[in-house]
């Protein structure tokens, strides 16, 4: 049989990493704060009605994703109504005075009178006088859709060519996320100083079935399950704990509009909000529409976080069980400190020795010998506090007590230093890599800044991360982790079962709302009317910016140097593929837990996590390819490793055997 091959060697983020050994916090002047070494090079205003905002230009395409954070989640939700956060993030695609309306005044009276309606029914227990109250809820707010125009904001979204609207709410925040374009950024200012500012509650009946849906669904999902078993036992004095970001049955089944209006008056304020921007801009003009838009929202009064009373440390192991009906699992949970602590640079350290996909002590002495089904682990950062997790699901004829042992094993391996030397600087590696490709999405710049403005980290402790992570010894390690993982911690144990204690929400009879799909508000025709400048397409001339040539062997290399960062993707193309043997796609698997007459399995992925590059294999129907990539200054001895690994792979019948069981195994769990 014969074969061509095609290499491609092409760069992937544009970024670069500076120095950081001596930061620095500073405006000079400019009316922004910067840190010298961000790679993001991040300008962070304060407006002044405290509004902050947070700028990284990034001109790899003409687009901007946009944050708007608010700094309150299912934590600030009042006891006797939880839920709430989440159903206002729902409320705030309903419109403003402006949209989603085609008489604000006809309409106003209406929805007062809904809004009062619903607080005789949350504090009425006698059900038949229940059905009454809220049949009546019900025809009243017929009278209101009449003046409803749904969906409007969607319009909005759609004439601006926004992309991926959407919103989330967790333990410490409510975010709404849009990814405009270059062009729009007025037109974006515009819509969204007007819903943050002048929200109506409207819709509010039916929106709730969609929230009652969603909870329906919650219901069957069993790592939602065990998340919620293991904050409850983590944080059993703490909202974490004690409160869902989705809300109790009786909470929605009891709402209040007059407290989602006084939360929304509360929290929703400019000095408890961050608008978060990264993409194709010029910052000091995407200022000055930010200032003209939201510079006259009126700040909160008091938008202090609630405290709590501190927690009683965790002394000796907690066990709690959920049933579920799918694959077994267990998770074990150690409660740390919150986000902003330095804890966490060690914690993240610490899990990369022990789950990096590569070559942790998990990784390889537990999935890479397949002694369980999945072993990982993860680090969960929130405002007050957070948690270290480990999680596991048993092979086939597996308990789950044996998982843990054998994770705990691992924790023992840590706290004794009996992992490689090397393992933290191939960690540390590791982390660069991922920094680097990482900031090419504007996504990623942007949720570093939300996260960064929600916990309260300063950008100068984001921006050292790396830096600090560097300074941080093998003996360190050790020491921490033995103080770390103390007998204090949680299991969450999954098992199949039917859950007979869930039960599902009843959906109260609902009149649908007429959709008045023929009207437009004169909000969404002027915004739909106004014109912007056209973006300048850029055009790539494939003779021009890339390089054709070939090797000493004639085999054909298409090349585009890189001149931005010190990553490297190279991408070597074969021309044949499943249709010309349909074993090729297992082959690629397998060798994924195979070594050579040198080196071990273990070995292989030891080296190439060292060298923080990784290679991949994709099977088609026609094609295969194999793609290298990483830290340029390795690509060499990457290279020859792979080269190696390709020329002298050792079969090993029980790897085969083994990895067979594990596919079947995943069949039937998806079954």
């Amino acid at each position: 049989m014969t074969s061509k091959r095609f290499f491609y060697f092409m760069p992937l983020v544009v970024a670069c990493f500076a120095a950081v050994a001596s930061l620095s916090s500073c405006s000079d002047g400019k009316g922004y704060e910067s840190v010298k070494g961000d790679p993001m090079q991040t300008r962070i205003y304060t407006l002044d009605n405290g509004l902050k905002v947070y700028l990284s230009v990034n001109k790899a395409e003409p687009k901007i994703q946009t944050f708007i954070a608010v700094r309150t989640g299912s934590k600030n939700d009042p006891a006797e109504t939880t839920g709430l956060a989440h159903y206002l993030e729902h409320l705030m695609f309903k419109g403003t005075s402006q949209f989603g309306t085609n008489n604000p005044e006809a309409e106003a009276p209406l929805l007062d009178d809904i809004e009062q309606r619903y607080e005789v029914y949350r504090t009425t227990t006698d059900e038949a006088t229940r059905k009454q109250l809220y049949h009546e809820i019900d025809s009243v707010s017929q009278l209101a859709a009449k003046y409803f125009i749904p969906n409007e904001y969607d319009k909005l979204m759609a004439a601006i060519g926004s992309e991926g609207s959407n919103a989330f709410t967790s333990n410490d925040v409510t975010c709404y996320v849009e990814e405009i374009p270059a062009n729009e950024v007025e037109n974006w200012a515009k819509i969204q100083a007007d819903r943050f500012q002048n929200m109506v509650i409207r819709g509010f009946h039916t929106e709730l079935e969609a929230v009652y849906e969603e909870y329906n669904i919650g219901l069957s999902n069993d790592g939602n399950k065990q998340f919620e078993a293991l904050l409850a036992k983590l944080f059993p004095s703490h909202p974490y704990g004690t409160q869902t970001t989705i809300g109790t049955q009786q909470h929605l089944k009891n709402p209040s509009i007059t407290n989602i209006k006084n939360y929304f008056a509360k929290w929703y304020v400019p000095n408890n909000v961050a608008i978060c921007m990264a993409g194709d801009f010029d910052p000091d003009q995407v200022l000055a529409t930010l200032k003209q838009y939201f510079g006259d929202w009126k700040p909160g009064d008091d938008v202090a976080q609630p405290t709590f009373p501190e927690l009683e440390p965790l002394t000796a192991p907690v066990d709690t069980t959920v049933l579920g009906l799918e694959a077994e699992s267990i998770w074990l949970g150690w409660r740390s400190e919150k986000a902003s602590s330095l804890q966490n640079d060690t914690l993240e350290l610490i899990d990369a020795v022990l789950s990096n996909g590569k070559a942790g002590l998990l990784d390889l002495d537990l999935n890479q010998e397949m002694k369980v089904m999945v072993a990982q682990s993860g680090v969960e950062s929130m405002m007050d506090y957070g948690f270290f997790l480990l999680v596991g699901m048993p092979k086939e004829g597996q308990s789950l007590d044996e998982v843990k042992d054998l994770m705990l094993g691992e924790i023992e391996k840590l706290k004794q230093g009996d992992f490689d030397d090397d393992l933290l600087i191939s960690a540390l590696n590791n982390a660069k890599l991922d920094e680097l490709r990482s900031l090419d999405q504007n996504r990623t710049r942007t949720y570093k800044m939300m996260e960064a403005f929600i916990t309260g980290t300063p950008w100068q402790q984001q921006v050292g991360r790396m830096d600090r992570l560097a300074k941080i010894t093998k003996q360190e390690v050790v020491d921490f982790a033995n103080r770390f993982f103390g007998p204090g911690f949680v299991s969450v144990y999954k098992r199949q079962g039917e859950d007979t204690t869930q039960k599902k929400i009843d959906k109260p009879a609902i009149t649908p709302l007429p959709t008045n799909r023929d009207q437009v508000s004169q909000f969404v025709q002027d915004i739909q009317q106004t014109k912007v400048e056209p973006i300048q397409p850029q055009f790539l001339d494939f003779q021009k910016d890339l390089s054709f040539f070939d090797t000493e062997k004639g085999l054909p290399v298409i090349y585009k140097q890189n001149t931005e960062n010190d990553l490297f993707d190279l991408q070597f193309r074969y021309e044949f593929g499943q249709e010309d043997d349909n074993r090729y796609d297992v082959a690629a698997s397998y060798i994924d837990y195979l070594g050579t007459d040198q080196l071990t399995a273990a070995q292989v992925k030891q080296q190439f996590y060292k060298l923080a590059c990784n290679y991949a294999f994709s099977v088609n129907s026609d094609a295969i390819t194999i793609g290298l990539s990483g830290l340029s200054e390795n690509m060499p001895e990457a290279l020859a490793l792979l080269e190696n690994l390709l020329r002298n792979a050792k079969a090993d019948q029980t790897a085969y055997e083994q990895m067979v069981g594990l596919i079947l195994k995943n069949r039937q769990s998806r079954c």
